[in-house]
Parts: C-alpha cells; sequence; structure tokens
C-alpha cells in the first residue's frame, strides 16, 4: 500500500511532535505501570483490570504508530498567506443560504477546522477571497463564498 503525504505547515507537524513526545514519555510510562499494578491482583485470565491495562497499552502503541506514519509521510508547507487559502488558513466562508462559518485549513482535525482532502477543503485550497466556489459535499453540492483569510 503506498502512503499518501499530508500536507502540514511546520506549526501543525509540531504539534504532532509534542504529542508523540507525551505518548512515548509519560503516558507510555504510565500504562507499563498500570499493567505492572494489575499483574499483582493475580491470576490474569479473570484479572479485569490487567486485560483493561493492556487494551489502553494497545491503543496508546496504534496512536503512536499512525502519528509516526503520519510525521513520517508529512510534507511539510509553508504557512499560509492572506492571499490565497493554503494549508493553515482561517478562512470566513459564507454558504449560498447567507450563513457564515470560520474554518481552518489543518490535517490535525479538531473544532473548527476542515481538512484539505474534505470536499470543502479541496474546493477552497488556492482560492483567494472574494471567490465563490462550489462544494461538492456527499449530502449535496453547495456554493461557498471565501469572505476573509486571516
Amino acid at each position: 500500500m503506498v502512503e499518501r503525504s499530508e500536507r502540514l505547515t511546520a506549526k501543525q507537524a509540531e504539534a504532532l511532535h509534542e504529542e508523540l513526545a507525551t505518548l512515548e514519555g509519560p503516558r507510555r510510562a504510565e500504562a507499563v505501570a498500570a499493567i505492572k499494578k494489575a499483574r499483582e491482583f493475580g491470576d490474569l485470565s479473570e484479572n479485569f483490570e490487567y486485560h483493561a491495562a493492556k487494551n489502553e497499552q494497545g491503543l496508546l502503541e496504534a496512536r503512536i504508530r499512525t502519528l509516526r506514519s503520519r510525521l513520517d509521510n508529512a510534507e511539510i508547507v509553508e504557512e499560509a498567506s492572506t492571499d490565497a487559502v493554503g494549508v493553515g488558513s482561517v478562512i470566513d466562508v459564507e454558504t449560498d443560504g447567507g450563513d457564515t462559518m470560520t474554518v481552518e485549513i489543518s490535517a490535525l482535525g479538531g473544532a473548527g477546522t476542515v481538512s484539505p482532502t474534505s470536499p470543502l477543503g479541496v474546493a477552497l485550497l488556492g482560492r483567494k477571497p472574494g471567490d465563490t466556489v462550489d462544494v461538492a459535499a456527499p449530502r449535496g453540492a453547495w456554493r461557498a463564498t471565501i469572505r476573509r483569510i486571516h
């Protein structure tokens, strides 16, 4: 399977590096300590605490692998300008229904963010304030006008 590179600003990549450092350091140590403590409760076959701690460790290690892969395959891009929408841009968009929303183009996710590979992200990238774009979303197409990039 070919890995797709993910476009991140240096600031976004640093946020992933910080999360990875936390997971590999204190969080991993906590998981090991929880497993060690749960082992002391006796018979592992019926030890709920042990199985829960091992499950948490598995989830932690999966997240670490995901972050490492994202960082290893990331393409670091320049910070976005206010001239055209790019990764890292914060944009005020007016929908064809007259609603206004503010979104950030970011592969990191989270509240108020839009992935650069999402229908809205794809429609906005490279566009300028005043441009109207067609967004081909799964729930139906709509239009958006870029009011401001900041």
